[in-house]
């Protein structure tokens, strides 16, 4: 295996502890992945549950397209349909995948309620759609994620997009892993500040400040 396999297994190994601690995922579930020579580096499965997320770069598998495990001793995870059919699609402009269980957009998730940008940090994702309920696991979630994608390229070649798993969690798919994980972290933080807003200002206060913002920015010129 090239340097580069080698260094992607070792970073994603230190992104899963990262999203671990910081409240991005947990110990239910999740996948982590990037594409790099030709081949899938992917977080095994169990490990949240079984690992907590403490990976070594060696648990990290190295897998073919069709999910043919070429190194590691680990299990390919049953939520690893939705990575290798993104790449397949999209892997010549996005090398990134993360589906997280990050716990503020885990509200958006349980209510199925796609969630708008309301940060200057988050215009570039546009809103975050909910796709179609299909199981957990199922090839049915892994083709309604790419259906919600396709159409939104140009969003990944500037650094992401975001879908929302009704009751279940959130699927990024970035230019490279470090723009995916970089995504997570700001969907996540963009659904607390909503949340937040409605606890201090009532249901239609975010909205207007959206709005606002929009306008706001659009309209900005140098003086």
């Amino acid at each position: 295996m090239s340097q580069a396999i080698q260094d992607m297994r070792a970073k994603i190994a230190k992104f899963g502890a990262m999203l671990y601690d910081r409240h991005l995922t947990d110990a239910a579930g999740g996948n982590i992945s990037a594409f790099v020579d030709g081949v899938v580096c992917i977080s095994p499965r169990f490990s949240g549950s079984k690992r907590q997320w403490q990976l070594k770069p060696e648990d990290v598998l190295v897998a073919d397209l069709d999910m043919n495990i070429l190194e590691g001793s680990g299990q390919i995870s049953r939520e690893s349909k939705a990575h290798f059919g993104l790449y397949k699609e999209f892997g010549q402009i996005g090398t990134g995948v993360i589906h997280a269980h990050a716990r503020n957009l885990l509200v958006f998730a349980a209510l199925s309620c796609p969630m708008p940008p309301v940060l200057e940090a988050t215009r570039k994702f546009g809103v975050t759609p909910v796709v179609g309920y299909a199981p957990a696991h199922s090839q049915r979630l892994a083709d309604n994620i790419i259906e919600s994608i396709r159409g939104r390229e140009e969003r990944i070649k500037v650094q992401a997009v975001g879908v929302i798993a009704p009751w279940h969690g959130l699927f990024v798919m970035g230019k490279d892993l470090d723009a995916a994980f970089d995504a997570v972290e700001r969907f996540d933080t963009n659904a607390y500040i909503i949340m937040m807003s409605r606890l201090l200002g009532g249901p239609d206060a975010i909205e207007q400040q959206r709005q606002l913002m929009e306008d706001t920015i659009s309209n900005y010129k140098e003086d």
